[in-house]
């Protein structure tokens, strides 16, 4: 049953007017805590969806909002309900719990908790597998906490390029791929330790040039080559098949992946075009046309800041070095922000920490080993900061 705000707000009231002397001091405090978390919401806020809340910003600072979980993982311990609190810059997840005092069914409190998952990295970025020219199974790592070159430390189960990339809080992710030939191989590697990939698992086909999305349970791949429109997602607590859960709006293969908390973006494609769609990570469900980039493009790499997708360089069918980039909060059109290093890239990998957006190897038009990366918090053009173990395109990126 979902949960109805109007409820609580209306059990703090009653509480709060019916307090006496005889009320004790745990009743008092969480009175206190949840009249405080309520104060200043001009009563029950109510959205469908993240992608309905407003731009965070000072206006709505401290503000307490409320999404049915129908469209939301997040449950609180008393109803099946979503909240969210602003912060200024971005909407955050919001545990409630209940303390019962007495025989009555006592009030919310924040613990302060809610899911620590980031799709954005803190340790390192990944680059795997890739051509140049010839197929390689090799997987680099380079720092987050500085600038310079990647260093090999493992391979994957097989020479191949233009697969998915998608990370887990503990392991990389490289799905489908060319070999020669299509492959349906989800390799599996671990981040705690340097060490070879290996294959935990299937996709439904044999399928390239696929983009790829994470959620902090499941890894996604959509579209890709032969040209198809499919969703398929894997769980990362268990090794297994994708399974297929929805399709996005049109056959597209060399299309561009970003992830925020709650939804995976499909970005450009082939036939070229500049569509910007979404699917609910909580739901299987199709995506949704929600924007559009400045510009149509194929074979982009993309990155993902908390509020924000990039999509970074791709064939116009020219080579661009654009970087473009999009709200996950509201609904609408991308805007150029930057350039990459060099004036044309195409195929290049991309991995995201919590400050940066990376690209990673690509065609300029020769194959490069640059290691590129440009800033979240303010838009400008990106910088080289180092090397990959070997010059490469059509890798697939992660992080941790």
């Amino acid at each position: 049953m979902a949960l109805n705000i109007t409820n609580i707000v209306d059990a703090v009231n009653a509480k709060n007017t019916n307090a006496d002397s005889n009320t004790s001091d745990t009743e008092i405090r969480l009175i206190n805590t949840a009249i405080t978390l309520l104060n200043g919401t001009d009563g029950v806020i109510t959205y469908k969806s993240r992608g309905e809340l407003p731009a965070p910003d000072s206006a709505n600072n401290g503000q307490f909002v409320f999404i049915p979980a129908t469209l939301q993982a997040f449950l609180d311990s008393y109803g099946d309900g979503a909240f969210f609190w602003s912060s200024g810059d971005s909407w955050n997840p919001l545990q409630l719990v209940r303390e019962a005092v007495g025989n009555e069914d006592g009030v919310f409190y924040n613990t302060g908790g809610g899911s620590s998952y980031k799709f954005q990295g803190t340790v390192s970025g990944y680059t795997s597998g890739g051509r140049s020219p010839a197929y390689r199974d090799t997987i680099d790592k380079f720092s987050f906490a500085s600038d310079g070159n990647a260093t090999d430390v493992g391979d994957l189960t097989d020479s191949r390029m233009q697969m998915a990339g998608q990370s887990s809080t503990v392991s990389g992710y490289s799905s489908g791929g060319f070999s020669p030939g299509e492959v349906p191989t989800i390799d599996k590697f671990p981040f705690a330790v340097d060490a070879n990939a290996t294959d935990v698992g299937d996709l439904s086909g044999n399928r390239r040039l696929l983009s790829g999305q994470s959620s902090e349970n499941n890894g996604y791949v959509s579209g890709g080559n032969p040209i198809t429109n499919i969703i398929e997602k894997f769980p990362f607590s268990v090794d297994e098949n994708a399974t297929d859960v929805g399709d996005i709006t049109s056959n597209r293969n060399q299309v561009t992946g970003q992830s925020s908390l709650t939804h995976g973006y499909v970005s450009g494609g082939n036939p070229i075009n500049n569509i910007i769609e979404t699917f609910p990570f909580t739901t299987d469900a199709n995506a949704t046309d929600v924007g559009d980039l400045t510009q149509s493009r194929r074979g982009a790499s993309g990155t993902s800041s908390e509020t924000h997708g990039y999509t970074a360089g791709g064939g116009t069918p020219s080579y661009t070095d654009r970087i473009d980039k999009f709200s996950f909060t509201v609904d609408g059109n991308a805007t150029d922000v930057g350039d990459l290093f060099s004036v044309n890239y195409y195929g290049t990998a991309g991995q995201s920490s919590t400050t940066h957006g990376y690209a990673t190897g690509g065609y300029t038009p020769s194959i490069t080993n640059s290691i590129q990366k440009f800033s979240f918090a303010s838009d400008g053009n990106a910088t080289d900061v180092g090397d990959l173990f070997q010059s490469r395109a059509w890798a697939a990126g992660q992080q941790v």
